[in-house]
């Protein structure tokens, strides 16, 4: 009998500089360090809290070759809505869907999910993502949050 997976626990990323991207993960998306390796250029978060969920951070170094990956967190609704404005605080651009600069949060409506996207000092796509109550609209494709209310308030 398969195994019915819950949830996502852990995902590891590949970081040019351990010590930047460690910061980044702790001093701005907030996520508690699990435990360090110096020796194995490993870092470990947690996600949101002991337990939970964990973020691997490892080291690469600075080569030419450099592979950018994607991370959705689940975040509530408000908290997600919100986003664009906490991230322009703490120095960081949002990024709509189209990965263009944006001040309001997307809703991808074939899901439906109302989501915002960042990139970590490496590049990597970082998302918050929230599901919605209502019914999936795929005939909407990906509309801006405030669109989304004006149908939906």
């Amino acid at each position: 009998m398969p195994v019915d997976v819950l949830e996502l626990f852990e995902v590891h990323l590949p970081v040019a500089d351990l010590e930047r991207a460690v910061a980044f993960y702790r001093d701005r998306l907030r996520l508690p360090v699990a435990h360090l390796v110096p020796e194995r250029q490993a870092a470990f978060l947690w996600i949101p809290s002991p337990g939970k969920g964990m973020l691997g951070l490892w080291g690469s170094g600075f080569g030419p070759q450099h592979v950018t990956l994607h991370v959705a967190f689940r975040a509530s609704v408000a908290d997600v809505v919100n986003a664009p404005a906490a991230l322009e605080r703490d120095g960081i651009t949002p990024l709509g869907f189209d990965t263009l600069p944006t001040t309001e949060a997307v809703v991808l409506a074939w899901m439906p999910a109302v989501a915002i996207y960042f990139r970590d000092p490496d590049g990597h796509l970082l998302e918050y993502l929230a599901m919605l109550p209502q019914r999936p609209r795929p005939d909407l494709s990906i509309l801006p949050w405030s669109e989304w209310q004006s149908m939906h308030g």
